[in-house]
């Protein structure tokens, strides 16, 4: 076969396997979407029949062993006791058939179960769809309580919002969490550790960290070193945020901020703003990241800047999941 022919076939051999993965992408998602519509249909079926009458309500608290045990029996694997009860739960969970099914998968819908708060649950949904989280991902944000971190920065009708479409990015504030959760450095609460062990974990775990940023955050450098006369000084991390088109600077402090590290960030983004800005860059972001801050000190402290300049506390561990539901709670009482 000539240089030519042979070309032409890889080519060919090409564009035929490009169909095939397609042809078998849309099959898997065809088979999940049956599955899913299938498992919504059996939780419809057992919901209906455990609300017919006192009898069948009373009987239901047994039916799941019972009915299990049978379907296990006529129709093979796939029907747990805990496989059964996620199907009513799902159900419970989405009376109306989910528009996500054909795009997320059965695993992703058990752990949405998991989402007690209807708000809440809407929430992870619709940000599952925006940013393609695996099921892992799923499971470590819920975890992290990110809807009640979101929504503690928002008035009731910001928070049904987000409940309703999910974070929306539109300016530099709807960046910010108070606090950020980082447990998946694997630092515990006693262990002494220094700022450069501290950006070294955050580099080790990446990917977990770009997680807990947010969408359109995209890495850049760690240390990004600036010249001013004739002196060094080093940004801790530096990103680009595709959707808001800025840089994202960000300083980590191990103990509680002091006010010269305010002062020195907004030199940061002044360097940034005359030496690393194109164009078509928007003014960059500062993000001070510490373990502990005073909210006054903080206030007087960036009164005078003009700088888009924050200051949020980060955790190691998870956060108190009663303590973040009771301040949501609180906001969506307030009046509109």
């Amino acid at each position: 076969m000539s240089k030519i022919l042979n070309k032409q076939y890889n080519g060919l051999l090409d564009n035929i396997g490009k169909i095939i993965e397609e042809g078998r992408k849309k099959a898997y998602n065809n088979i999940s979407n049956i599955i899913i519509r299938t498992y919504w249909g059996i939780g419809r079926e057992i919901v209906e029949f455990e609300q017919k009458g006192r009898k069948r309500a009373e009987y239901g608290k047994k039916l799941l062993d019972k009915l299990y045990k049978d379907l296990k029996y006529q129709h093979g694997k796939g029907f747990s006791r805990s496989n059964v009860y996620a199907m009513r739960q799902f159900y419970v969970c989405f009376p109306n058939f989910p528009d996500a099914s054909g795009k997320l998968t059965w695993s992703h819908f058990i752990e949405l179960t998991s989402v007690s708060d209807s708000l809440a649950r809407s929430f992870y949904e619709q940000q599952c769809l925006k940013e393609k989280w695996s099921v892992r991902e799923l499971n470590r944000q819920v975890n992290s309580m990110l809807f009640e971190r979101i929504a503690l920065s928002k008035d009731k009708k910001g928070v049904l919002k987000l409940a309703e479409k999910g974070q929306i990015i539109k300016n530099n504030y709807d960046l910010i969490k108070e606090p950020y959760v980082l447990e998946f450095l694997g630092i515990t609460e006693n262990y002494k550790y220094s700022e450069k062990e501290f950006e070294q974990r955050i580099i080790d775990n990446l990917q977990m960290f770009l997680l807990e940023l947010g969408k359109g955050f995209t890495f850049v450098k760690r240390q990004f070193r600036m010249t001013l006369d004739n002196e060094h000084y080093y940004v801790d991390l530096v990103f680009y945020h595709r959707i808001l088109k800025c840089f994202v600077l960000i300083d980590l402090k191990i103990g509680k901020v002091k006010y010269t590290d305010i002062g020195q960030m907004n030199m940061y983004l002044n360097y940034f703003k005359t030496e690393e800005n194109s164009k078509d860059d928007n003014k960059p972001i500062g993000l001070i990241l510490s373990a502990e801050k005073n909210d006054i000190v903080v206030k007087y402290a960036l009164g005078s800047i003009s700088n888009k300049l924050f200051v949020s506390k980060y955790q190691l561990y998870l956060p108190k999941k009663k303590e973040l539901e009771v301040e949501v709670k609180r906001i969506l009482k307030e009046k509109i």
